[in-house]
C-alpha cells in the first residue's frame, strides 16, 4: 500500500524526507554501530544530537539567550500541573478558555490555587476567540494562560491577549513552528510535538530564566520542577531520546524549507484552498468564524450525521484518512500541518467536490 494523505490531529503526518533519513539511520547512526534507540543518553553521540536540535530550534524561533529550552516527557497535559506548581507564587492565575485543552488546564490549575476564568468562548461551542483587548486581569495573577491554537475546534489567536504586564503562558502544541513566534512576548511557550514537530513522547518547554526558581509550590515533584530539568539540560533522567532525534531532523527540514515565515506562507496557501471551497460549498460548512480560523485544524460538517459518517468512510477508502471530527464535536476535521503537502489539500477538495455532486 502506498502512503495515504493523513489528516490526523496527532500523532500526525511527518515529512517523508525525515522518515526516510531516520529509516536509513535505524541500524547504524552515523557510523556509531547502533540505533539512536539503543544509545546512552549520556553518550557523546546523543549529546551532539540534543545540543544540535536545541540550537536549530533556537535559530528557527530566534529564541533569546535568557530563555531555556527543555525537552521533557509527560505531554502537554503534564504541563497543566507543572505550570501552576512552578509559577503560582501569589496563588492566583488567569485563564482564557477557548477549547477543551485550555479548559482542562484551567481545571487542573484550580487544584493548586485560585484559577480565574477571565474569558471564554464556550457559549458558542468554542467557535471563536473572545475579545482579549481589555480583560479583567487579576492584580495578583502570576500569569495569564492561553491555548493559542485549538486543535479540536479549529480556532487560533491572531493577536495575543493584552495581559496588562502579567506573564503570558501559551500552549502552542498544534501551531508549533507553523509560523514565526515572538518568544519575548511569552514567559512560557510550550507544546507537545506530536502534532507538528515529531513523534509522540516529547513536550518542548521554552521558559524565561527568571521564572525558573527553587521556591516552587510545596509538594511539587522533583521531576516537575523546571529548575531540576534546566540545571541538567533536560538530562535529569533518561529523556525521550529517539523522539528528540526526530524533532531535530524536522528542525533541519524546516530550515531547508526557508524557515518559519516561509512555512507560514505555505500554510496560508494550503488553508485558503480548503476554506475557499467550504465557503462556496452547498453541502460542507466550516464551523469557525472566519476571522479566528486556524491554519492547522479545519473542522467542517454537512449538518447530517449519517452523511458525515458516509463521507468519512468514503474518504478513507480513497486514501484520505483520519478526517473524523473529535468525539466531543462530531463532523469532520482536516489537520493540515507543516508536513501535509499542498497536493494533499488539493486532492481532498477534489474528492469533496465529487462527493457533494454524488450526494445532492
Amino acid at each position: 500500500m502506498g502512503r495515504v494523505y493523513n489528516f490526523s490531529a496527532g500523532p500526525a503526518v511527518l515529512p517523508e524526507e525525515v522518515l526516510k533519513e531516520a529509516a536509513d539511520e535505524m541500524l547504524d547512526y552515523k557510523g556509531c554501530g547502533m540505533s539512536v534507540m539503543e544509545m546512552s543518553h549520556r553518550s557523546k553521540v546523543f549529546d551532539d544530537i540534543i545540543k544540535e536540535a536545541e540550537q536549530d530550534l533556537r535559530d528557527l524561533m530566534n529564541i533569546p539567550d535568557n530563555y531555556k529550552v527543555l525537552f521533557l516527557q509527560g505531554g502537554a497535559s503534564q504541563q497543566f500541573s507543572a505550570i501552576p506548581m512552578n509559577l503560582m507564587k501569589n496563588g492566583v492565575a488567569d485563564y482564557i478558555v477557548t477549547g477543551q485543552w485550555a479548559k482542562k488546564a484551567y481545571q487542573e490549575a484550580s487544584r493548586y490555587g485560585k484559577a480565574v476564568k477571565i474569558a471564554s468562548s464556550e457559549d458558542k461551542t468554542f467557535s471563536y476567540i473572545p475579545d482579549c483587548s481589555d480583560l479583567p486581569i487579576d492584580e495578583d495573577a502570576d500569569y495569564v494562560y492561553i491555548c493559542e491554537n485549538n486543535t479540536i475546534y479549529g480556532t487560533k489567536y491572531k493577536k495575543l491577549p493584552n495581559t496588562k504586564g502579567k506573564t503570558l503562558v501559551a500552549d502552542v502544541s498544534s501551531c508549533f513552528l507553523s509560523e514565526p513566534h515572538d518568544v519575548e512576548k511569552y514567559g512560557v511557550i510550550y507544546g507537545g510535538v506530536q502534532k507538528n514537530v515529531g513523534p509522540a513522547g516529547v513536550v518542548i518547554v521554552i521558559i524565561r530564566e527568571d521564572l525558573i526558581r527553587d521556591d516552587v509550590m510545596e509538594g511539587t515533584p522533583t521531576m516537575l520542577k523546571y529548575k531540576t530539568q534546566a540545571d541538567k539540560d533536560s538530562l535529569y533522567n533518561t529523556p525521550p531520546c529517539y523522539g528528540i532525534y526526530i524533532c531535530g531532523k524536522v528542525f533541519k527540514w524546516l530550515k531547508k524549507q526557508g524557515g518559519l515565515q516561509a512555512m507560514k506562507e505555505y500554510n496560508e496557501k494550503k488553508a485558503k484552498i480548503l476554506y475557499d471551497f467550504l465557503d462556496e460549498s452547498e453541502m460542507f460548512k466550516g464551523t469557525v468564524v472566519k476571522e479566528d480560523r486556524s491554519l492547522m485544524n479545519v473542522p467542517f460538517v454537512t449538518g447530517d450525521k449519517e452523511l458525515d459518517a458516509k463521507f468519512v468512510a468514503e474518504a478513507e477508502a480513497n486514501g484520505f484518512v483520519n478526517l473524523k471530527g473529535h468525539r466531543t464535536v462530531g463532523g469532520m476535521r482536516a489537520s493540515i500541518y507543516n508536513a501535509m503537502p499542498i497536493e494533499g489539500v488539493e486532492k481532498l477538495v477534489e474528492f469533496m467536490k465529487k462527493f457533494e455532486a454524488e450526494n445532492k
